[in-house]
């Protein structure tokens, strides 16, 4: 594996059309992530359907141990999955296929009801998901080079980033207005009822469906990768045999292209960083400085909204500067506003400094994810975000556990500020010796 310059791309430049079209997917993607996954499903299982669970293992732990299992699959399979797709010009097929099996997982889910013994059909579909959803980013991202030139890359990466923040948006407000909001036996504005979760049930119903249509452009506006030669024997080999082409291709490109081992090592410890900073923050904003609980769910209105601004306009920074310089921009502000949090206190130095932080965690975000597409030699895109997908899995604990150990010790949950801090130096510090991409000359999309 070779380096290759980044003004070598594949396919023809797309237009606006093809570049709104893939975006898309990333505004559907949200039904998963936003309201599946983080604010709605997980929530119904571990709150009311496996609120009466026998044993003394509570159901929040049955989700930890089923989400873990699905990381676990996805970092075993990513890279060579990636692979392939690659090797048999199939990632359009892939995309479709492992999207259509989320959505078929989501809208299963309408079938757990607020009863204990559906807890485990509930943590089933929503690993199987999560898996699928995980491993249909990886071609999803692969192809942002089918979309973009070598001068439109950041831009791109920026767009996609921030229809997955407004899309997560709107299908929350949607979802909170018509089914959730309110007391009693029905809720929302849709009167909703509340018997054996129906109204969280329609909700994952409509969450389906939205995906669904979002999801659909792409798949059509987009055409399929051809067929390369970039990686010979991939195709032919059978599910054992890719691991030990995927060895091979690890081996050459350690010894040809160190820097971009050295990158999705770094990407790994800042982009577990970043995740870390959404995770706790809701809690840390309770805790520490004195936040309702209503007051959480408008902060993270407001973070998705920054976030997904900041990262549009970093993109032509990006293109303009290169991704390694807006990364670590991004991760540099960070570490400052969250040197702040730890000496501040009450809501609105919260809401100053919260806000200030969530600035650069779009931009880095995107950009790290156009540093890699920069990097990717042609037709074996699918290979490297396989292998970012990987690395970012493996490292996966080390917010967490640096957050909790730093509470621990201190016992302080403000304490846990500096352990997402040390997260971040980290991979702030990695990175730094990693030699940027070559860049494109800037041109408008």
């Amino acid at each position: 594996m070779t380096e290759v310059n980044a003004a070598e791309t594949v396919g023809e430049a797309a237009g606006r059309g093809q570049v709104l079209a893939w975006g898309l997917w990333d505004w559907g993607s949200s039904a998963f992530q936003a309201v599946t996954l983080t604010f709605v499903f997980s929530v119904y299982l571990t709150d009311k359907v496996g609120a009466d669970l026998p044993g003394s293992t509570p159901a929040s732990a049955w989700l930890g141990w089923a989400l873990a299992g699905a990381g676990l699959i996805v970092a075993l399979t990513a890279p060579v999955c990636g692979q392939y797709f690659d090797a048999v010009g199939s990632r359009k097929r892939a995309l479709a296929t492992l999207t259509a099996l989320t959505v078929g997982a989501m809208s299963l889910m309408f079938f757990v009801r607020d009863d204990y013994h559906d807890l485990w059909l509930g943590l089933a579909l929503l690993a199987f998901a999560s898996a699928t959803f995980e491993l249909a980013g990886v071609p999803y991202n692969a192809m942002m080079r089918q979309v973009s030139t070598p001068a439109t890359v950041g831009r791109v990466s920026g767009f996609g980033w921030a229809m997955g923040y407004f899309g997560g948006i709107v299908l929350l407000l949607i979802c909170y207005a018509g089914f959730l909001a309110g007391d009693g036996d029905t809720r929302g504005l849709l009167a909703m009822p509340t018997d054996q979760g129906l109204n969280v049930r329609l909700v994952i119903v409509l969450a389906a469906v939205w995906f669904t249509v979002f999801a659909l452009p792409v798949l059509f506006a987009v055409p399929e990768m051809p067929r390369t030669g970039a990686d010979p024997g991939a195709a032919k080999v059978g599910f054992l045999g890719s691991y030990r082409v995927l060895l091979r291709d690890v081996r050459e490109l350690w010894g040809q292209d160190r820097h971009t081992v050295y990158f999705l090592l770094a990407s790994a410890v800042f982009r577990d960083g970043l995740a870390g900073v959404f995770t706790f923050g809701g809690v840390l904003a309770v805790t520490v400085y004195g936040f309702a609980d209503a007051d959480v769910l408008l902060f993270g209105i407001a973070a998705n909204v920054v976030a997904g601004a900041a990262a549009v306009v970093a993109g032509r920074f990006d293109d303009r500067i290169g991704p390694k310089r807006v990364i670590v921009a991004s991760l540099a502000g960070m570490l400052v506003c969250g040197l702040a949090l730890l000496m501040v206190s009450g809501p609105a130095m919260f809401w100053i400094f919260g806000l200030a932080l969530t600035v650069f965690v779009g931009p880095a975000q995107a950009s790290a994810r156009s540093f890699l597409a920069r990097l990717a030699p042609p037709g074996r895109e699918g290979q490297l975000f396989g292998l970012y997908t990987t690395t970012g899995r493996a490292v996966s604990f080390l917010a967490p556990a640096l957050f909790g150990v730093f509470v621990s010790t201190f016992h302080s949950d403000r304490a846990g500020i500096a352990g997402l801090l040390v997260v971040l130096a980290v991979g702030l510090l990695v990175l730094l010796p990693v030699r940027a991409p070559a860049r494109g000359v800037a041109a408008d999309m």
